[in-house]
């Protein structure tokens, strides 16, 4: 995939529209700088907008992503290099996508956590008031399925948003 080309395709189908950079950046919700950035090949338009461009263009996204029209008997290759492209430059690894997913699953849990966690401290502390070895043991049980719990609850989560995404 060359971001140049497709960069210099982008603006051409601007062009074309008889957009300036400022009007079609408002259109996508972006900002003319951004837009230029696209035309010369310094980044790639994100998913969702290249998406939105094919729309507005009326071209597919393997043609905005080779950077030029193509026939139908050119459209399959270009999509599997467009696609082998795009695995390739991949911005994160699935490693960092589920390492992500990981904490932001922790963030938004950690109350939940606090409490199931104070809750287990108040049962133990009340067993070794008690003197009651069965509370204690009931306990260590607790903390054993909490901890189960979290770590089923988060993989699912994980596995939902970083795997295919349809999670979002």
């Amino acid at each position: 995939m060359d971001m140049i080309r497709t960069g210099k395709f982008i603006a051409e189908l601007r062009k074309e529209k008889g957009l300036t950079q400022e009007q079609f950046g408002e259109q996508l919700g972006v900002t003319n700088k951004t837009v230029s950035r696209w035309e010369t090949g310094v980044y790639l338009p994100p998913a969702d907008i290249l998406i939105m461009m094919s729309e507005l263009f009326d071209v597919s996204i393997n043609e905005l992503l080779t950077g030029k029209r193509l026939s139908a008997e050119d459209y399959r290759h270009a999509a599997e290099e467009n696609l082998k492209a795009t695995v390739r430059e991949s911005t994160f690894t699935l490693n960092e996508r589920i390492s992500f997913f990981r904490t932001k699953w922790l963030t938004e849990h950690i109350a939940v956590m606090v409490f199931i966690g104070i809750c287990i401290i108040g049962v133990f502390a009340a067993g070794i008031i008690m003197r009651h070895a069965v509370v204690i043991s009931l306990a260590f049980l607790l903390l054993l399925a909490a901890h189960v719990w979290r770590n089923h609850a988060m993989m699912v989560y994980v596995e939902k948003h970083a795997f295919d995404g349809s999670g979002s």
